[in-house]
This record gives C-alpha cells, sequence and structure tokens, in this order.
C-alpha cells in the first residue's frame, strides 16, 4: 500500500470502529440495569450478554495483535454467553476496556503493519483482513444492541439517526451546508 492509502486505510477504520462505538453507547444511556438483561426469547441474547461477548473477543484479539494468536488460551468465550449479574455500571466499564484496546492497538499501528500476517485461531489473517473482520463482527452486534434497545424502549426510543421521515429535509440541510 502507498504511504497516503494506508495512513488513509488506517484512519477510515478508526473512524468507523468509533462510530459503532458511539451508537452503542448511545443505546446504552437510554437503558436501565434491568433492560441490558431483557432477552426475547431463549435463543437471543440479552445487551448484557452481548456486551460480554464482544468485550471478551476485543481482549482476545487485540492483546499482543502483531504477536500472538488472537485467540487466547486464557478466553473463556463460552463464559461470555452465560447470564451474569453485572449492573449496567459493570457492563459499561467492560464495554469501555474492550473499546479502549481495540481503538489504541488500532491507532499504534504503522502502515508497514498492513503488509503483516496475524493468526486467529491458527489461521493467517493479512492484519487488513483481520481489521475487516473485527469491524464486521462488531457492527454486526452493535446492530444487535440497538435492535433490542429499540424493541425495550418502543415508542421512547430516540432514533439514532434520521428519523423516520425526515430524510428529505436532512437531506436539505445537508445541501444548505
Amino acid at each position: 500500500m502507498s504511504t497516503s492509502l494506508g495512513t488513509e486505510y488506517l484512519q477510515t477504520a478508526i473512524r468507523r470502529l468509533r462510530y459503532y462505538k458511539l451508537l452503542g453507547e448511545k443505546t446504552f444511556e437510554q437503558l436501565t440495569d434491568a433492560d441490558f438483561h431483557y432477552a426475547p426469547n431463549e435463543a437471543s441474547n440479552s445487551i448484557a450478554v452481548i456486551i460480554q461477548h464482544v468485550s471478551g473477543n476485543m481482549l482476545s484479539r487485540w492483546t499482543n495483535f502483531l504477536n500472538e494468536d488472537g485467540e487466547k488460551q486464557w478466553r473463556q468465550r463460552d463464559d461470555e454467553f452465560e447470564i451474569h449479574s453485572f449492573n449496567k455500571e459493570q457492563l459499561l466499564r467492560l464495554w469501555e476496556e474492550g473499546w479502549r484496546l481495540v481503538l489504541n492497538t488500532i491507532e499504534s499501528l504503522t502502515e508497514d503493519d498492513l503488509s503483516k500476517t496475524i493468526f486467529i485461531r491458527s489461521k493467517p489473517h493479512s492484519v487488513v483482513e483481520a481489521i475487516n473482520r473485527q469491524i464486521a463482527h462488531y457492527s454486526s452486534h452493535v446492530g444487535q444492541i440497538i435492535m433490542l434497545g429499540k424493541i425495550i424502549k418502543g415508542k421512547t426510543w430516540q432514533t439514532l439517526s434520521i428519523p423516520k421521515g425526515q430524510s428529505a429535509n436532512f437531506n436539505a440541510k445537508m445541501t444548505n451546508k
């Protein structure tokens, strides 16, 4: 990758990740402690369980990212899907710990690192592929968190994007800027 393209890729990845983190946090602001533990059915995960899983994944994947397999032996993945009695504050600490590691790690990468190979579950991935894999993974879980937030809050849900029926107004405002 050329210097500017590699730098642009890393900056874009960081912006995307920060955006998904923010969407999750805007959802959390609307929820009570009890809301974090709501699951629509036995096959579904609660927001608490999703946070446990995402945090565990982040800590495993991004600890010593360039030098160790992303699936650490100390990770207890199955436990991430167990119901724990974490309160909102504890869950937000888990969330923040994982995101801090992800963002700090990507911010520390250089363009030269993009051509390196890392391993996840003993399978080789380019650094770019590994970053893209995790962006897709985290964004899918943030989407689940948002959907659960909408289900929980119902009519009191505060949209995180353009409200229904307001696209034309929003586009006109953007055009006039």
